[in-house]
């Protein structure tokens, strides 16, 4: 059987995007498509690596090319560009830039943001976190480094790692931990732009960036320095936390920033003795935001000793013996699902956009 590069289009129109509803073809999604030499190579427009539902999606379209010709290979790669909207100019080699952001300290904003990181590196991702809470650097406490930051010869910081994850943090900048970082805005701004343009973080599939709590100059200025592919906002169920967070969401939002959603962090205690669960900081405040802004609530977190524990060996998520690790683990993967899915609705967007511009009459040329 002899197939060609129509009979495979029609074919993939029959793979659906679970989240965007509609076939793969339609959609923009396939860049491109040929066949040499009995493979089939199909070039996509994902940029969310390791994200469940795009890994299901590559499974299904080998499927297709399967049924169409069991002979023929499935090549399946990956591939976005600045044609389709995403940023090539500023950190070209980090695919997504994910900002983790709190109305408030307090909540548990750190300990989600340094968990999604070595989560994600968990799933085989290429990682990278910036700790950009300037007055409370506390990712390392979470992430143990494995040696010191080190410097190009372009006089570059180079990140050192924490079991995978690639770290810069301005606790690396005080000389002892107990020092506060006592500056003012301009100088916030000084410190955000070097972290940001002048650390060699390599090729990254994820930069994680743990913004200060409040909606202050880093967190200005990393939407106005760089594209942020989508926002996590931490938050417990109290009712002073729940306030604070909505002003963060009106922030990102008026920036255009997509928001992936909501976390309820603290949100329920479970007692060790009787095994019951106890609302410690009220309920459903994750629930009011989300249904008041339509933004998904990403997941709940229950408050346990180990969450949010300093000086650990390894992050809950990576520890097998952790009550909390699945909870994580499903958090880890739903951010990266959503990652996926405002990527290709941007790529959708686009792909309609080229589709409804008018075609210039004979007269008007």
């Amino acid at each position: 059987m002899t197939v060609s590069e129509s009979d495979l289009r029609t074919q993939l129109a029959t793979v659906q995007d679970p989240e965007l509803e509609d076939d793969i073809v339609s959609l923009g999604l396939v860049n491109d498509v040929s066949i040499e030499d009995d493979t089939a190579r199909i070039s996509l427009a994902f940029n969310a690596p390791y994200a469940p539902a795009e890994m299901a999606m590559g499974n299904r379209i080998r499927e297709v090319v399967a049924d169409l010709d069991a002979d023929l290979e499935a090549d399946v790669r990956a591939n976005v560009g600045e044609d389709i909207g995403f940023d090539e100019e500023i950190l070209p080699r980090v695919k997504n830039v994910i900002a983790v952001s709190s109305g408030k300290g307090g909540v548990g904003k750190t300990t989600v943001a340094a968990n999604l990181a070595a989560g994600l590196e968990k799933l085989g991702a290429r990682v990278g976190i910036l700790d950009s809470d300037i007055h409370g650097p506390n990712v390392p406490r979470i992430l143990p480094i494995e040696g010191e930051p080190g410097i190009t010869p372009d006089e570059e910081l180079v990140p050192p790692r924490s079991d995978g994850v690639r770290v810069i943090s301005m606790g690396f900048l005080t000389e002892n931990a107990d020092d506060p970082a006592i500056l003012r805005g301009p100088m916030v701004n000084n410190i955000m732009t070097q972290f940001l343009q002048e650390v060699e973080w390599g090729v990254l599939d994820y930069l994680i960036v743990d913004l200060p709590p409040g909606t202050g100059d880093a967190t200005l200025n990393l939407l106005q320095l760089m594209p942020v592919a989508g926002a996590v906002i931490v938050t417990t169920p109290q009712q002073m936390a729940v306030d604070d967070t909505r002003k963060g969401l009106r922030m990102f939002q008026e920036h255009d920033a997509p928001i992936l959603g909501i976390v309820e962090n603290m949100s329920t205690f479970r007692c060790p003795n009787c095994d019951d669960q106890h609302d410690l900081f009220g309920r459903d405040g994750g629930d009011d935001i989300s249904a008041d802004y339509d933004v998904p609530l990403l997941a709940k977190l229950p408050l346990d000793p180990e969450f949010g524990a300093e000086e650990r060996d390894v992050p809950p998520v990576k520890d097998d013996s952790s009550s909390v690790q699945g909870a994580l683990e499903d958090l880890i993967e739903t951010v990266a699902d959503r990652i996926g899915e405002v990527n290709r609705a941007r790529v959708a967007d686009a792909t309609a956009n080229e589709v409804e511009e008018p075609v210039p009459s004979a007269a008007g040329q």
